[in-house]
């Protein structure tokens, strides 16, 4: 549907006030409630399988975990009582916990308060249990020392919580609901094969209770409704639409998003993990919207008022990660990745009412969460995308935007139907993904690049603990030409995909033995036809995504390698080399001369782009040779979430005139902070020379504007002119920062005056405020750019 105008009717409610208020208000805590559940279910059925102890763990979750409500609420549900808690997962990870209790409440990221009686319980009742049981447990026993061996190189991921990073099937979970699920896993039972039964059994378990939880709420809210007479009358009717969902699909559009969050609330119930997204919503809930607002039931504003108590709930979800993830994942990252906009299944434009009721639902509130996405192509409806803009100018960093010239194509070629293409979703912060088919593992590990040339220029050496990481093939100055630079850099490479692919099956096989995830299952497609969980392979889709850390610096680095020391010989390969060893203390001209004397990526300079683009290819290529545990193929992704501040600590001095542990640039396919000196569309031309083929796992583009930039009419027409060169060049991403410099280090000095101010980090937006020092600083050096 075509929409030529749209206007937005009054500001926000009072009642979206009182809840926002609510929730900023509240403390955070680390608790331990499902984890004493499950423990207890684990000692209950100790000889039971995998797939009944941790379907039995979520129905006793489901029954027994406390609940809470706000009288003003549209939308119930949550994981915990309390908002924004950080959930003790037992299954999946407790060493970590154990050693990182007394100082989760005081580390530099993501912190949570903790209870004293707690830490005691924690350690009385559960960690015996399940030392040397959990997955992260598990993992290290069966392949601790070879993931040790490449982390400096390589960061594995999933080691310690369950996968997330999937869009379920929310269209089929909306017309079935939990009743029509559990009846269709009970026929599956009668006719199943023997080893196919506790994955049926395990599904129709915990539908029944998810239908008790939903009962739950209903039973709550009517027993509170006396006690709020203000809000009675509504509290009683969402009371009376959660018993309806206990027992038939949703029928209107308060029942479809009041269905679609207890969705998501028992995804993460069972797996404790991030990034589950509920896709293009303007699409699956439309038929919803569009059917009350014909009847009457329901104006513009009511449905307003609904979206808006959902996107609150986005917001009291968060994961609880260890220190050292926390840096990597820096700022609750939770990736409820909502899509409006793109193409429908015959290549037209899509949008419609939703579409522009989710963007005023993100300009009014401003929050972290949904990470709101807009797709971008030739022939997008104007006024979507000058509402999008007017959005992004009000500085939340939201909505990002995604290019379905450059995406759709680049799916079909790893065997995606052109169906499933053209409906591709985001999940987390940028991943591509299908929706409700794809087990796609889009977060498997984090390639480091840049780690890799230091070692190919110091005999396979770390410069910073000296330490032999890879095998001795030489040094900047046994070289002879760049070539023999860059044949030893592949090797270096291969060396380092070839020992990460090993440590990713075993961190899959973990996954299959000790965290089934029946519910989960059931919203995926060909699972409840296989009868096969999705750990095992029963997705319709098994992809499995790495990131290439970080192509900007690598090109920087390999241009000023080629130019300085091989081409303009201004520099020779021993003082290069010395250099670096000493973090080039003594050699400021030098470091001078690399980091200004020579082209960056990022300007639109050819030769420089394609060093970077080269070697992105060549890893993307690499990684094809391979499928993974489920028998899926690999593919690769250009994005840091907030790795690039840890992984820049790993790497020393670099050729580029980067100082040792500093952090690399950020997103994935930006130009390193301060060198992108041309301007954006400058930047444009540079990543445009990265084949889309690369990011098939997700790209990422960051560019920081200043506010005063779309204060006019003419401003807000040249930055959609500027997104339809986006669209024209074939990038597959691109996100804005619109902040003053000046409030980010007015943040930093009054932190308690600045609580609400977001920012986009990498692929999401985060509190700037609770985000570490290091990666504030980062932010803060951003280019910021005041036109186009």
């Amino acid at each position: 549907m075509v929409l030529n105008i749209w206007t937005k009717e009054g500001p926000p409610v009072e009642r979206i006030q009182i809840l926002k208020d609510k929730m900023l208000s509240q403390p955070r805590f680390v608790s331990i409630e499902q984890a004493l559940i499950i423990t207890r279910t684990y000692k209950e059925h100790e000889t039971d399988s995998a797939q009944m102890k941790r379907a039995y763990s979520l129905y006793n979750s489901l029954h027994e975990l406390e609940i809470g409500i706000e009288p003003e609420e549209l939308i119930v549900g949550n994981r915990t009582k309390g908002v924004r808690y950080g959930v003790v997962f037992p299954e999946s990870g407790i060493s970590w916990v154990d050693r990182e209790l007394e100082t989760i409440s005081t580390r530099p990221q993501d912190k949570f308060l903790v209870r004293d009686e707690d830490i005691e319980i924690f350690r009385k009742e559960i960690l015996p249990y399940w030392k040397g049981k959990s997955l992260e447990d598990v993992l290290r026993s069966r392949a601790g020392k070879e993931i040790d061996a490449i982390s400096k190189v390589v960061k594995i991921n999933q080691k310690d919580h369950a996968q997330g990073h999937i869009c379920p099937n929310v269209k089929e979970w909306l017309e079935k609901g939990p009743s029509g699920l559990q009846r269709e896993a009970q026929e599956h039972l009668l006719t199943c094969a023997e080893e196919q039964k506790d994955f049926y059994r395990s599904v129709a378990l915990v539908m029944d209770g998810v239908k008790d939880f939903m009962m739950r709420y209903h039973d709550l809210l009517n027993q509170e409704s006396d006690d709020n007479p203000r809000y009675a009358s509504d509290m009683k009717k969402v009371a009376e639409i959660c018993k309806n969902l206990s027992q038939r699909p949703a029928q209107t559009f308060h029942e479809a998003v009041q269905s679609l969050w207890f969705l998501f609330v028992v995804l993460h119930m069972e797996s404790n993990a991030s990034s589950f997204s509920p896709g293009r919503l303007d699409k699956t809930l439309y038929p919803y919207y569009k059917k009350d607002i014909d009847e009457l039931r329901i104006n513009d504003q009511e449905a307003l008022e609904i979206i808006e108590c959902l996107w609150l709930k986005f917001n009291q979800i968060v994961y609880l990660r260890n220190k050292n993830s926390a840096k990597y994942f820096a700022g609750f990252p939770i990736g409820f990745n909502i899509a409006v906009g793109g193409v429908d299944e015959d290549g037209n434009d899509f949008c419609n009412e939703l579409s522009h009721l989710f963007l005023d639902a993100q300009e009014d509130l401003g929050l972290p969460q949904p990470n709101l996405s807009v797709r971008l192509h030739e022939h997008t409806n104007e006024a979507l995308l000058r509402h999008a803009v007017r959005v992004v100018s009000k500085g939340s960093g939201m909505p990002q935007f995604f290019n379905d010239k450059a995406i759709i194509h680049e799916l079909q070629k790893l065997g995606i139907s052109s169906k499933d293409a053209k409906d591709y979703a985001i999940v987390g912060c940028v991943e591509l993904t299908t929706q409700g088919n794809n087990l796609g593992w889009s977060d498997a590990a984090m390639f480091n690049m840049n780690k890799v040339l230091e070692l190919t220029l110091n005999h396979g050496r770390c410069l910073i603990t000296h330490d032999q990481l890879g095998p001795d093939l030489g040094s900047l100055s046994t070289y002879e030409t760049f070539e023999d630079l860059e044949n030893a850099f592949q090797t270096m490479m291969l060396y380092f995909i070839k020992k990460m692919i090993p440590c990713c099956e075993e961190v899959e096989k973990a996954h299959i033995d000790i965290l089934p995830t029946a519910f989960l299952s059931s919203v995926i497609d060909d699972c409840m036809e296989k009868g096969m969980d999705v750990t095992r392979g029963g997705a319709h889709y098994n992809l499995s995504g790495i990131q290439m850390i970080q192509v900007a610096n690598l090109a920087d680095s390999m241009a000023a390698i080629k130019m300085m020391v091989y081409d303009q010989k201004r520099i020779s390969a021993i003082d290069l080399e010395t250099a670096l060893e000493h973090d080039f203390k003594g050699f400021e001209v030098m470091r001078q001369m690399l980091l200004n004397r020579v082209p960056k990526y990022g300007n639109d300079v050819e030769w420089v782009d394609q060093l970077g683009a080269k070697w992105a290819q060549f890893f993307r290529d690499t990684l094809r040779n391979y499928t993974n545990y489920r028998g899926g193929l690999y593919h690769s992704g250009m994005y840091t979430v907030s790795a690039h501040v840890p992984m820049g600590q790993n790497v020393g001095a670099s050729a580029d005139g980067r100082l040792s542990q500093t952090p690399l640039a950020d997103g994935g396919l930006s130009a390193v902070y301060g060198r992108d000196l041309k301007g954006p569309t400058a930047v444009l031309k540079s990543v445009s020379r990265l084949n889309d083929d690369c990011t098939t796992n997700g790209g990422l583009l960051n560019m920081k504007f200043l506010p005063e930039f779309f204060k006019t009419e003419t401003g807000i027409q040249k930055f959609c002119s500027f997104l339809r060169t986006f669209v024209d060049l074939e990038i597959p991403h691109i996100q804005f920062n619109v902040v003053r410099r000046e409030d980010l280090l007015a943040a930093q000095k009054h932190p308690e005056q600045y609580s609400s101010l977001t920012v986009r980090v990498a692929g999401y937006t985060a509190y700037f405020t609770e985000l570490a020092g290091d990666l504030q600083n980062e932010i803060i050096a951003r280019t910021s750019y005041d036109n186009i």
